[in-house]
């Protein structure tokens, strides 16, 4: 389509109904509607680009027609969707921006249809057009000719442009910022400059969209991230007060405040998976039915319900009708919905976390986002509980074992020279040999009773179950006399098997072990006693055959270094009774010492009697 000055044709704003478009010029001695025969006075908007060009057209349509003058095509658009006018006349320098605004009236369906706000500002920051967008988000029926932060209530502007309008007016380069407004909504403003001519800029194209839904949940998510370091987050002193019982209730009634004030979820229920035996133990349930609460469920798809179907598997699960899920069962009354899914905690389930809802399909996606998130935070607060409650009880453990083996061997030094007293005084000074007999059995309660508070200060059920030592039952309360001259050996025999419930003694030497054998007969005697086969005084073998004429049976285990044996007193010994399986050659390892002594304790006698 073409025109020419004067020339009258076909309107370029069919959305408008403008009935007349004219393009001409100042020397026109002809209206064009004057040739189209109208008889009333028409409305003209007439499009000037200076002030006094405007007034001229005014002068020279005086009389034959209202004329509105505009300043420009972009304030001749405002005026277009603000008025209704017969006419347009466009003189021929603005042919081309006519033609480029009547482009964008005649795509006003799309811009209208579009989620973000388009509007078209004036230098004053004062809408001229817009696609009505923000007449939604305002709740005016119409914002042109306000001002666009008026609109949206004087929003405080986030940046990183202090005034993205001011500095895209002033560069020329487009600009961006975020806006909070009043009501906490959260608007992404981007401001193009709008160029006409070689003049300064004196427009701007404004696309605003509305982040408020993805910033809230950017917020609700950085809350979550903060609540789930508070879970388990003591202080030293609160550390050092609280009991493990103490810590974990704090930790349920953070779960429980921050699943309600935060993530919105009334009824709670979370259990933590026994690896061993596969059943989910409760932890916390908020709002369920008692029955439901108390329920035995183990992680198994099937039978179990939704929680142990995500047990089993590892993924979160979302029952939309509790109705119509065969998986369900009956947690909350009246439950129509819930979600469940999975404590993670180095790839491996720890356990599940469960939220019902009395409405059907109470759950989205975003809760599901917000609820896997929250409780990555809670199995690593679990985590951190178990950690710490590992740590207590494992310094308890060493500041026991340390003090254990800081007594243990003065201890047997006290024993050593009190039964050499009694060799000397039995039947001499049977007073003194009695006054022998009270120190041994006061220097063995010594040690008995610095095991026992060992055990109460960090009791088994207190360590992760990673940190607690293999159960030897058979070796409680079994008493154990080690014989070496080497300081390190008899210590390492207290630390070793005093672990593990044994009562240990030592000696130095041959003399000492047949004294110390001969002297516990008044407590039951030793079940078990190791020694090396080159003592100071005397082999293993001479040891194994002194300590048969003072007891019935000899529960003897011989050490050797290497299997180094040059005296034969292995094999010596075991042609006197020593089963083949009663020798440990240094240095040995735990196992096979704990095994050795068990087997010697499992002999029946008439074995040991050979």
């Amino acid at each position: 389509m073409s025109f020419k000055a004067g020339e009258t044709g076909a309107p370029l704003f069919p959305n408008l109904t403008i009935p007349i478009l004219m393009l001409g010029t100042s020397d026109s001695t002809k209206l064009p509607w004057e040739c189209r025969g109208l008889t009333t006075k028409p409305k003209i908007l007439a499009v000037s680009d200076s002030r006094e060009r405007g007034e001229q057209l005014r002068a020279q349509f005086d009389g034959v027609a209202d004329i509105v003058i505009a300043e420009g095509m972009l304030r001749a658009l405002a005026r277009l969707k603000r008025e209704e006018f017969d006419g347009v006349y466009v003189g021929a320098a603005h042919f081309q921006d006519a033609f480029q605004i009547g482009k964008l009236l005649q795509n006003e369906r799309i811009l209208e249809g579009m989620p973000d706000g388009v509007v078209l500002l004036d230098s004053d920051n004062t809408i001229i057009w817009g696609n009505g967008r923000l007449r939604e988000w305002s709740g005016r029926e119409s914002v042109i000719g306000a001002n666009f932060y008026a609109v949206l209530g004087s929003p405080e502007i986030l940046g990183p442009d202090f005034c993205p309008f001011h500095t895209a007016l002033a560069t020329g380069l487009p600009s961006s910022s975020t806006l909070r407004s009043g009501d906490n909504r959260y608007y992404r403003v981007h401001a193009t400059p709008v160029r006409e001519g070689d003049g300064p800029i004196q427009h701007l194209i404004v696309t605003v969209r509305d982040l408020t839904t993805e910033i809230l949940q950017q917020q609700k998510l950085a809350a979550i991230h903060r609540a789930g370091i508070e879970l388990a987050n003591l202080t030293p002193d609160e550390l050092f007060h609280m009991s493990v019982e103490d810590r974990i209730e704090l930790l349920k009634s953070n779960i429980l405040h921050y699943t309600k004030d935060l993530l919105n979820f009334d009824v709670v229920e979370i259990r933590l998976l026994d690896a061993e035996t596969g059943k989910l133990e409760p932890l916390l349930a908020v709002g369920m039915e008692p029955a439901a609460a108390g329920r035995v469920l183990f992680a198994s798809m099937q039978g179990n319900g939704v929680t142990g179907y995500v047990a089993a598997t590892g993924k979160s699960y979302q029952c939309e009708n509790t109705v119509e899920d065969p998986l369900f069962l009956e947690g909350s009354k009246d439950a129509k919905s819930s979600l469940t899914v999975p404590l993670i905690l180095h790839d491996e389930v720890i356990g599940t976390f469960n939220v019902e809802s009395p409405d059907p399909r109470a759950f989205t996606e975003s809760d599901l986002q917000f609820l896997e998130i929250f409780t990555r935070d809670v199995a690593n607060a679990l985590n951190t509980l178990e950690l710490l409650v590992a740590e207590r009880a494992g310094t308890t453990a060493e500041s026991v074992e340390a003090m254990h083996s800081a007594v243990a061997l003065p201890v047997d030094d006290i024993l050593n020279a009190a039964v050499n007293i009694m060799e000397r005084y039995i039947g001499h000074e049977p007073e003194v040999a009695e006054h022998v007999k009270r120190i041994l059995r006061n220097a063995r309660d010594i040690k008995q009773v610095i095991q026992s508070v060992g055990q109460k200060m960090s009791p088994s059920q207190a360590v992760p179950q990673s940190l607690q030592h293999e159960e030897r039952p058979l070796l409680k309360s079994k008493q154990v006399l080690v014989a070496d001259a080497d300081e390190s050996v008899r210590s390492a025999a207290h630390a070793l098997l005093e672990r593990y419930g044994c009562i240990v003694e030592t000696a130095h030497d041959g003399a000492e072990a047949v004294f110390m054998a001969r002297n516990t007969l008044g407590h039951s005697g030793y079940d078990v006693i190791i020694a090396d086969i080159r003592l100071p005084d005397m082999s293993g073998y001479d040891l194994m055959l002194k300590l048969q004429d003072v007891l019935d049976v000899v529960p003897l285990v011989l050490m050797t270094g290497y299997g180094y044996d040059p005296g034969h007193s292995i094999v010596n010994a075991r042609r006197a009774g020593l089963p083949a399986d009663a020798v440990l050659s240094k240095p040995f390892r735990l196992d096979q010492l704990l095994d050795t002594v068990e087997k010697i304790i499992l002999k029946p006698k008439a074995v040991k009697q050979a």
